[in-house]
């Protein structure tokens, strides 16, 4: 990807008209007034690593491994928040990790992190470069320097079990890649975050990553069968059997670790056979109240669609839940007002078409009228553009960023409309006009994910802090009327204030404990995580 961007250059769009007036007339922001991006000005700090110290490394994964390049460090420095996206326009004097460091086997990363532990120097695992809370910060703690340490050369499908349902994959493997590999066999994974272009399986794991299709498929803490991680101390294998009682599952203590405890090589997955249909629908329901009564009712009921979507009055009027290259034009239903849904069924012709009618039956009987299949299908064909719209907001001089968390359905309604409050609050005292969009793209029996999308104007001279000021206020909402502070963006450093309060003490103390006695020198990604 670009360093200033979601995507690469050649993805980068124009935005339309529409968009552009939007910003004029309800923002105050063009093109002209936004904080621009002169890559001439990036400088990366120089490496505190010596010619002794880079033979090492060398040594101990190949000298082709090893780089020291700007062009390599430069891209691992930052991750893919809108933070991290204005920190290249506004903060070019890049703190960079001092090496990028690609081992090639597990032995590999043994002696990689005994020679850090030694040499007090700290690691900090990359895997697609997504991250979107800091979790990628090269933080050297209180050592002398730190290494990025890429997994890109953990790339394969090692093996496939089709009689199990599972494939084992190295960490590196990226979704798009994963899904190619399966596909030869006839099976799919079937995890799709937005991140989905550019994220890899051991970053799924490590940061408990829910995609799309988690109504059909689950979360992908829930596909993970099994995997593999290289401690500071030793190698660790969680998962053996379908299920077990032989005591605390140690997968979940590595999943949504985010490196903290080590360095994620291989993940086992369960997988499925490629769906030999997909059925589309959308729904319109009066209000969001309406809407969220009916998706309760869905899950609980179990009538199974692949894809559940619910946005709210807002994000259906600018049409940010179908086509993204269609924002500010007018929707299919949209003339109605109301809120869309957005329904996929994947599997057989029989079984799909079975819990389409199913489906649909629940949603009618709770208020909803059936759009038939065009949005579903518009948000199908676009559900990965949103990021790179982002890019171009930004370019045009509005604050985008989105932020994620869950509660229990009887809480939706309070903590949706505390969230909202707070952004707006806070922004509109930062002089400017707030757009707040929500919708739930995950759902569970017992409650489901609220999802936020705020566009604002960029105000003063720091649209950082602006911006760090409203999540605050919304961070501080959400554990305030007890949501989750991620419900699937993980902790990284920007959540990390916001955990002691949702785990208590005594989780803090089982949480230290862990990283005590299989990190000892502190050298997985200081800064993350950890209370």
């Amino acid at each position: 990807m670009a360093l200033s961007r979601w995507g690469t250059e050649a993805e980068a769009k124009d935005l339309n008209e529409g968009i552009r007036g939007l910003l004029r007339d309800m923002l105050g922001v063009t093109a002209e007034t936004a904080v621009t991006f002169d890559p001439a000005a990036v400088t990366a700090s120089p490496s505190r690593l010596d010619d002794d110290d880079i033979a090492a490394l060398a040594g101990l994964v190949g000298a082709g491994n090893v780089s020291v390049d700007d062009a390599q460090r430069l891209p691992r420095a930052r991750g893919k928040s809108t933070p991290d996206l204005l920190a290249w326009r506004l903060r070019p004097e890049v703190d960079c990790p001092d090496a990028v460091v690609a081992p090639g086997s597990e032995g590999d990363v043994v002696a990689l992190l005994e020679w850090c532990g030694r040499e007090s120097v700290a690691v900090v695992p990359f895997g697609g470069g997504t991250s979107v809370v800091g979790g990628l910060t090269p933080d050297a703690g209180a050592h002398r320097a730190v290494v990025s340490v890429d997994l890109i050369r953990f790339n394969e499908l090692e093996s496939i079990d089709t009689e199990s349902g599972e494939a084992v994959f190295g960490a590196g493997v990226t979704g798009p890649r994963a899904e190619k590999l399966l596909a030869e066999h006839g099976f799919s994974l079937g995890h799709f975050p937005q991140s989905f272009p550019y994220a890899s399986l051991g970053g799924y794991a490590m940061t408990r990553s829910s995609g799309q299709s988690s109504a059909g498929y689950g979360r992908f803490d829930e596909m993970v069968r099994g995997l593999t991680a290289v401690t500071p101390v030793g190698v660790i294998e969680a998962g053996r059997a379908p299920a077990s009682a032989a005591g605390p599952d140690l997968r979940q203590w590595l999943m949504g670790s985010e490196g903290a405890f080590g360095v994620c090589t291989r993940v086992r997955v369960r997988i499925h056979p490629v769906p030999e249909v997909v059925r589309h629908e959308a729904f319109r329901f009066p209000d969001f109240a309406t809407g969220v009564a009916a998706l309760r009712a869905v899950e609980q009921q179990g009538a199974g669609p692949t894809v559940i979507r619910l946005s709210d009055e807002t994000e259906t009027m600018v049409n940010l839940a179908t086509a993204t290259e269609a924002i500010g034009q007018q929707s299919e239903g949209g003339d109605q007002g109301g809120c869309l849904c957005l329904c996929l069924f994947e599997g057989t012709p029989e079984h799909a078409e079975s819990r389409q009618a199913e489906t649909r039956a629940v949603l009618l009987a709770h208020g909803g009228t059936s759009l038939g299949a065009g949005p579903a299908e518009s948000w199908e064909h676009g559900r990965f553009g949103a990021p790179v719209l982002r890019d171009s907001l930004l370019d045009n001089g509005a604050l985008v960023e989105t932020l994620e968390t869950a509660t229990d359905w009887s809480g939706i309604p309070a903590l949706r409309d505390a969230v909202v409050v707070a952004l707006t609050t806070s922004l509109e005292a930062s002089g400017t006009p707030a757009l707040v969009m929500c919708h739930i793209s995950h759902v569970y029996p017992t409650g489901a994910s609220l999802y936020f999308t705020v566009v604002a104007g960029q105000r003063g001279e720091d649209p950082i802090a602006q911006w760090m000021d409203a999540k605050r206020a919304a961070s501080e909402a959400i554990g305030a009327h007890g949501g989750t502070i991620t419900h699937h963006h993980a902790v990284g450093v920007d959540h990390r204030p916001y955990l002691a309060a949702e785990i208590g003490e005594v989780g803090v103390r089982m949480l230290r404990a862990v990283k005590a006695a299989v990190d000892p020198h502190g050298v997985c990604n200081p800064g993350t995580l950890i209370p």
